[in-house]
Parts: C-alpha cells; structure tokens; sequence
C-alpha cells in the first residue's frame, strides 16, 4: 500500500486539528488547488495500469535514493510540498521503466551489498540503465556516515524491541545526554550493529542491515552514479537553495506563491559532540579502518567535522 506523506501526517492526531485550521484559512483557490492535488494522487494510485504510467512533455524519471538513516525522508516532504502538481507522481518506492516518465520514485538502494529494508543491487542497476540512457535521472541523497551510523542503530533497536519505527533520535531521547548515557551502557550492542553481527539482527525477519564499512562504500559507489548527488548538511544551511538544484534537474518550474521550506529537525554533525561524552565511541571512531576513513573524506566529509 502506498501513503502519500501528507496523508500520514494528517493519521496523526496531534497535528491533524492544526493542520485542518491552516487549511480553513487558505483561500478558496488554494483549498481547490490542495484538494485537486490530493484527489488526483490517490485517482492515480487505484485507476491507472501500470503500462500507462504518464509521461508529460520532456519529463524523464526521477529517482530519489538515500541510503538508510540519511534524510531521504526529508527530501520525499520537500517534494510533496513543493514540486505542485507533479507531486501526484511521487511514490514512496522504486520501479524501473524502459522509457521516460513523469514519475518520482523514492528508496534506499545498494549497489554492492544486499540488506535488509533496501532494494538490491540487481534493481538499482535497472534504475540506473535508465540514467545512462537519458530517460531517467537520480538524485542521491547523503549525510555524515556516523551520524547516520548513531540514527540508524537507534531505529533498529527501537524496531527489533518495540516493533516501531521512529523518525529519528530525538523520537525516543530527550536530550543528547540521555542519548549518550544510554549509548554508554549499550555500547558492546552498538559495536555488534557497526559491524553488521548477524546476531544483532536475530530477532527480524529477513536479511542483516549493511555494517558501518559497507555503508561507507555503498554511498562512494553511488556518487559517480548520480545525476545529482546532495549533502543533508547542506539543507540544514539552505532547504531553498538545495531544493531548487533538485527541480532544476527535473525541468521543474517552481511556484514561489505555494514554496514551503523548513529546515531538518537535526543539526549537523551531531557525532562530535557524542565523541566527547562517550569515551567508548570516540575510541570506536579514531579504530575506522584506514580504507574507510578514506572513502569518507571522498565521499566529502572528514572525520572531524
């Protein structure tokens, strides 16, 4: 099944009342417009085959991959809100076409190593047939590999323990040093979940998640790839200046009267401040083998900042 982010926003009952209230406030051409949007989205989802899929004028498709833990999520809101009526073709999952489209897909995918909750190798390598052909463009999404190594440890130990699935740390932490302490007690946990022990993942369906160094490669690898490759970071900085490289390679007009930029919740580069309050992560971070350390810094990032 497939729900659109505003719908799962609006299954949230704490927001659901003020969003209804901005709604109400909007003129009556904005609400038809949001309606229509809306309306057409899941027209889309339950009328259309899948060998019509619609395809407008120059339009190629778009693929948004992340890897797991590194903003995708937030890219995927800012297309919704923003790209206007194109946004009816966003899906929240990948499917290859051999021509172009209007579609917009998104997903985390590897190029190398098979993992759990991430499309393999051998469906990244059609979407990516399609780039080189010029009938599709991909647009890759990274962040700081240790900080998505910290959130992602996090929503696996939350998942496997609890069965949910969390947006990100400050969902179950509420402030860094709870986070810290906790990282502190459970760091023989979060060492095996570095380095991809099958026996952490026991307790899930399915295949182990990458370790830390496989990560690290799969984000080189898919970096040459990449139509465009953007850094979360920077949208903490900027969300209307990096977005608007992403409606430039999708031949995208943007309306300035309907733009709605917020920035990530998270702040960059959270790792450092974890390394100086946990003795035991600072020492698993100066131990990163010398291959990855390397791949890290041409991935664009050091590993002190």
């Amino acid at each position: 099944m497939e729900i659109s982010p505003e719908f799962l926003e609006l299954s949230d009952s704490s927001r659901a009342f003020p969003k209804l209230i901005r709604f109400a406030r909007q003129s009556p051409r904005e609400q038809y417009r949001i309606v229509r949007k809306r309306l057409r989205y899941h027209l889309l989802n339950v009328g259309v085959p899948h060998w019509r899929v619609p395809h407008a004028g120059t339009d190629r498709t778009a693929y948004v991959i992340g890897l797991f833990g590194a903003g995708r999520w937030y890219i995927n809101q800012l297309l919704w809100q923003n790209i206007g009526d194109r946004a009816i073709y966003f899906r929240d999952m990948l499917r290859c076409h051999p021509g172009p489209t209007s579609m917009i897909y998104s997903g985390h995918a590897t190029l190398r190593y098979v993992s759990s909750l991430q499309d393999p190798p051998a469906t990244t390598s059609l979407l990516l047939d399609a780039v080189r052909a010029g009938v599709a463009d991909s647009i890759f999404i990274r962040r700081h590999p240790l900080d998505s190594l910290l959130t992602n440890w996090v929503w696996w130990r939350t998942y496997i323990r609890s069965h949910r699935m969390v947006a990100g740390i400050s969902q179950i932490y509420k402030n860094r040093d709870n986070f810290c302490a906790d990282l502190d007690r459970n760091f023989p946990e979060f060492r095996s979940f570095a380095e991809g022990d099958p026996g952490f993942f026991a307790a899930a369906p399915g295949l182990r998640f990458l370790s830390f160094s496989e990560f690290v490669e799969e984000t080189e690898l898919h970096l040459p790839m990449a139509t465009l490759a953007l850094r979360f970071e920077d949208f903490m900085a900027d969300p209307a200046r990096e977005f608007s490289r992403i409606a430039a390679v999708m031949s995208v007009d943007l309306d300035s009267k309907y733009l709605r930029f917020t920035a990530p919740l998270t702040g960059p580069y959270g790792y450092l401040a974890v390394r100086e309050k946990v003795p035991r992560f600072r020492a698993f971070v100066e131990s990163i083998d010398a291959d990855t350390k390397r791949r890290i810094d041409r991935i664009g990032y050091e590993m002190a900042a």
